[in-house]
């Protein structure tokens, strides 16, 4: 029985079913739980949320309503409904249109890309909780991530440079639950440049989301080991995709997608990957999206143990894996965050140094970039902002360059900002 109340009548004991306003505003990755730690209900007042919906068949009432007021007001509610007039003999029922896709406009990176970093950092702590609850055992309720996935894919559609590029900057500490939301970001890019439908688009990027989920139990000084595995350890490692498979079957609301996606997405098109040694057309298309953009995101982050490899590298490392990656995928995730992805290092004809900043529709080779540094004087410049691909434009890019052989050590903050 669904009542909305205001927070100021919120106690301990009350099942919430939902917040009022987006998941921006309120300090938890799932809506529906009994409020039962105070610290909770301290922090869900704080937060400036005013009113949210509570279900007193799971929890306690509001103080001083009986159950048979609430049914009294929930009946006067559906009487005032007014109901559709009858429709007259031999006429067809009117068709019902699916709901018109989110439009949703593209923004320039600049713009979007302080709101992506608000976005990164409530995923996180969205993401961190829910390893947590795993952690102590509680069920998945994958439903719960509907409003993070939904965030993190508007900011995509907006400019899909910003998000991707911010949650590939995390720390090794970061890196288990980041790499989840950064995942989930390239997955819908992946699927828009695939062209599928907004379903298979939202269940793409959920998929990405909890496509690691396995990971939450697995042993931390082996997950988060600074040296080479031991071989006992790497087949510790490699059963996270059955677990994760597991927990998402007891939880009982994730998708087809979503499980196929955790339970497969280390398999590679020549049988070589796990848990299955699946080959080719064996693998499904989500299940082959998963791991192009799973490895991406692994080689361009720090790690425990190693550094991240530059965006443009990965790139270019990832095209000799052939054995890996299905070609039409790997290529259209290309096309999606291009040859040369933003916070890429590039030498341009010039013999400057540049970073890259924005796609640009009409060439793969001709992105936005901001040249900064002299190869000749060896020396910082003014920053530049050169778009490659207009019409005039004299400068190209040459090649790709490491930024420690220039002891160039800024360059995230050079192509943020």
């Amino acid at each position: 029985m669904l009542k909305k109340i205001a927070v100021t009548d919120l106690t301990l004991g009350m099942h919430i079913h939902e917040f009022c306003g987006s998941w921006m505003d309120h300090p938890f990755w799932r809506t529906k739980f009994i409020l039962e730690d105070p610290e909770d209900l301290r922090q869900i007042r704080a937060c400036g949320i005013k009113e949210l919906w509570i279900d007193a068949q799971k929890g306690i009432d509001v103080a001083g309503t009986t159950r048979q007021e609430t049914e009294a007001q929930i009946d006067t509610a559906l009487q005032q409904i007014e109901a559709p007039p009858p429709e007259p003999p031999g006429t067809e029922p009117p068709r019902i249109a699916p709901p018109a896709p989110r439009a949703v406009q593209r923004v320039p990176i600049a713009e979007e890309v302080q709101r992506a970093a608000n976005i990164c950092a409530k995923s996180k702590d969205a993401v961190v909780s829910m390893f947590n609850e795993v952690r102590m055992g509680k069920a998945v309720d994958s439903a719960a991530v509907n409003e993070l996935v939904d965030e993190i894919s508007s900011s995509v559609m907006r400019n899909p440079g910003a998000l991707i590029s911010l949650a590939r900057l995390k720390t090794a500490d970061d890196y288990t639950y980041m790499h989840s939301v950064a995942v989930c970001a390239l997955m819908v890019a992946l699927s828009r440049q695939l062209e599928l439908d907004e379903a298979d688009t939202r269940s793409a990027a959920m998929a990405g989301l909890l496509h690691d989920l396995g990971k939450a139990v697995m042993p931390l000084e082996v997950l988060n080991k600074p040296g080479k595995l031991t071989d006992e350890e790497f087949r510790i490692i490699k059963s996270h995709p059955v677990e994760g498979h597991r927990m998402l079957l007891e939880g009982g609301t994730a998708g087809e997608i979503v499980l196929d996606v955790c339970l497969h997405h280390h398999e590679k098109v020549d049988g070589s990957g796990y848990p299955k040694g699946l080959k080719e057309a064996e693998i499904s298309l989500h299940a082959k999206m998963g791991a192009v953009c799973d490895v991406y995101d692994a080689i361009t982050s720090n790690r425990p143990y190693k550094a991240g490899w530059d965006p443009a590298e990965s790139i270019r490392k990832m095209a000799e894996w052939t054995s890996h990656f299905d070609n039409r995928v790997f290529q259209a995730f290309v096309k999606s965050i291009g040859i040369y992805p933003t916070g890429s290092l590039v030498r341009l004809s010039s013999d400057r140094l540049a970073v890259v900043v924005e796609q640009s529709p009409a060439s793969l080779l001709a992105p936005t970039v901001k040249a900064f540094y002299s190869t000749k004087a060896r020396g910082y410049l003014t920053p530049e902002l050169i778009d490659l691909s207009r019409p005039g434009t004299k400068e190209k890019i040459t090649g790709r360059e490491e930024a420690a052989k220039w002891g160039i050590k800024d360059i995230d903050r050079l192509w943020a900002s």
